[in-house]
């Protein structure tokens, strides 16, 4: 974390910026994982690893953040290893000899800087489109072949297809263990390949993996439950997962915290540690009659940490970031009062870090007035 010198801009005590300095300072444990502070650095596709390999630019993206502060880095989806996985061949990969080579070297430049770090494990299922690398031939797969704006052009997994799946979460888990990483996140949002079977919009399967919530849920369980058996006991697994979907915003997984809890029960009961609730504004309440948002529901109902995140730091939606717009910064007085309540314990920040490095370390020594608007120029550089 980059340290403040000068007397002059020490936080006031009792003030926003000693607050933010007290509150997101302080260290936290997911299973046998210490993070040094509250302060996440959100998963955010970059499309900078031709072959699906991480070189030396990756490793000093995320080592410059972990200088700079962040306690947690959860790192852009990288694909499992199913030829169905992805859709691209500059999205990094997690398996492979060369790929891994490369992710090692990411984990140790963020230890060295101080930071700890998770590869987020991914498999986009139905948004697969046909002929795309890195591998052509792949059929777009899913729970029914159905895509998430309704139409059927791929094909329903059998269960030899569950099962390779499965195997490939559990791989690249155990991989992660061995070259290096703090733990392992599972990609279970947005509408991608486990998010696909936990939404009745595009599970429409008869067999034990459809119909009610819980049975949507019985993949996922089954992902989380052979990862957790394929790392040590102490090694933190992740769960991420959404109510949105990346082309329907209005779509949900519950409509009651007794419709959340029927799906995230089996997912604590198989071994997840930790949830991280995406949401697109963290501000907002999941259910009428509460001001909690997704990720105090998820604490409440499952004991378990949760991570929130959606537009942390900016005052804008971060979809319209892709169409070319910026957003101005947003103060994090409601972030630090629902954090000192407990309400969720860490905060994933996305466009922040991508438009400024040294975010954490602004915000941790209460430099407040440092902090930049984002401007979406930001994605195209990997600085």
């Amino acid at each position: 974390m980059t340290a403040t010198t000068a007397e002059s801009t020490e936080p006031t005590p009792g003030s926003s910026a000693s607050r933010a300095a007290q509150i997101l300072a302080r260290p936290v444990s997911i299973n046998g994982l210490t993070v040094p502070n509250r302060i996440v650095m959100a998963p955010m596709t970059r499309m900078f690893s031709p072959g699906g390999v991480p070189g030396e630019d990756v490793v000093s993206y995320y080592a410059r953040r972990a200088a700079a502060g962040v306690g947690l880095i959860v790192t852009e989806g990288t694909y499992v290893g199913h030829e169905s996985a992805g859709e691209s061949d500059r999205v990094p990969r997690f398996h492979g000899e060369e790929q891994l080579a490369g992710w090692a070297k990411v984990a140790e430049a963020v230890h060295a800087a101080g930071g700890t770090i998770v590869p987020q494990l991914w498999h986009i299922g139905m948004v697969r489109r046909p002929g795309k690398p890195p591998f052509e031939q792949a059929p777009a797969v899913g729970p029914s072949g159905i895509r998430l704006d309704g139409t059927q052009d791929g094909r329903a997994m059998t269960r030899g297809d569950l099962d390779d799946v499965i195997g490939a979460f559990a791989e690249a888990a155990a991989a992660a263990e061995r070259i290096g990483f703090d733990g392992v996140e599972l990609h279970g949002a947005h509408g991608y390949l486990i998010d696909q079977f936990l939404w009745a919009g595009t599970n429409r399967r008869t067999d034990a993996y459809g119909g009610d919530p819980v049975a949507r849920t019985k993949f996922a369980a089954e992902i989380v439950a052979a990862v957790r058996a394929s790392v040590s006991a102490d090694f933190p697994v992740v769960f991420r997962y959404s109510q949105w979907k990346s082309d329907n915003y209005d779509a949900r997984l519950a409509e009651t915290p007794e419709e959340l809890e029927a799906v995230l029960a089996p997912l604590a009961a198989a071994g997840v540690d930790a949830f991280h609730a995406s949401t697109r504004r963290y501000w907002l309440p999941e259910f009428d009659g509460s001001d909690l948002n997704l990720a105090g529901w998820t604490k409440k109902l499952t004991g378990r940490p949760t991570i929130t995140v959606g537009s942390v730091g900016l005052d804008g939606d971060f979809i319209r970031g892709f169409a070319g717009e910026g957003s101005p910064v947003k103060g994090l007085d409601d972030l630090l009062d629902r954090l000192e309540r407990e309400e969720f314990d860490l905060v994933a920040v996305g466009r922040a870090l991508l438009q400024d490095p040294e975010w954490a370390a602004k915000v941790l020594a209460g430099r407040f007035d440092d902090l930049a608007p984002y401007d979406a120029a930001a994605l195209k550089t990997l600085s």
